[in-house]
């Protein structure tokens, strides 16, 4: 976890809690590694933050299979684009814009990489963060029908808010002599 370590480790004195719980949200838990990683990468990769991302990544790498990893950009990016369809329709409050179909396609939650369940717990936790209360219903369903407990999905929860705070903070960034970007 060095990314990781350095990423927290150049968080000013005021978020020392965020950086705190960062840490601790991704090692202990309800959830499985496959699952903690998976959440927070594909949290880090809906908040699009480049740094923040690249960290997760490094520190995922080290701790699962490349496949949790795949299923988590899968779920970044599909509900890059059915939680904004779905907020709309939520927040218009018109019930002609909910009864239309969304033409929308979301093949890859019938095939994900690793597990259905683990791929539903990433677009929760996604969802979460992008704020649509359809997604978050829907996601949350699925997987606690198929076996995961409210813990779980509480814990999912606290790893993106973890995210969310960790990536307000614009955590300033140098080029070493190698040319690669490193934390300051």
């Amino acid at each position: 976890m060095n990314a990781l370590a350095n990423l927290t480790a150049c968080m000013p004195a005021a978020a020392k809690d965020i950086a705190l719980n960062l840490e601790a949200v991704l090692r202990s838990g309800s959830l499985s590694g496959a699952q903690r990683w998976g959440v927070a990468v594909a949290s880090a990769i809906a908040f699009r933050n480049l740094h923040f991302r690249d960290a997760i990544l490094a520190g995922a790498r080290t701790e699962v299979d490349p496949a949790v990893l795949d299923d988590a950009a899968a779920a970044a990016a599909l509900m890059s684009m059915t939680n904004i369809y779905y907020r709309f329709g939520h927040l218009i409050g018109k019930p002609s814009y909910s009864e239309r179909p969304a033409r929308l396609r979301m093949n890859r939650l019938a095939k994900p990489t690793t597990s259905k369940i683990d791929l539903e717990l990433f677009c929760l936790a996604v969802s979460a963060i992008n704020g649509s209360e359809t997604c978050l219903r829907a996601h949350e369903k699925v997987v606690l029908e198929g076996g995961l407990t409210e813990d779980q999905v509480h814990d999912a929860v606290r790893i993106s808010v973890v995210h969310a705070a960790a990536v307000v903070l614009e955590i300033p960034m140098e080029t070493s002599e190698a040319g690669e970007a490193a934390v300051a």
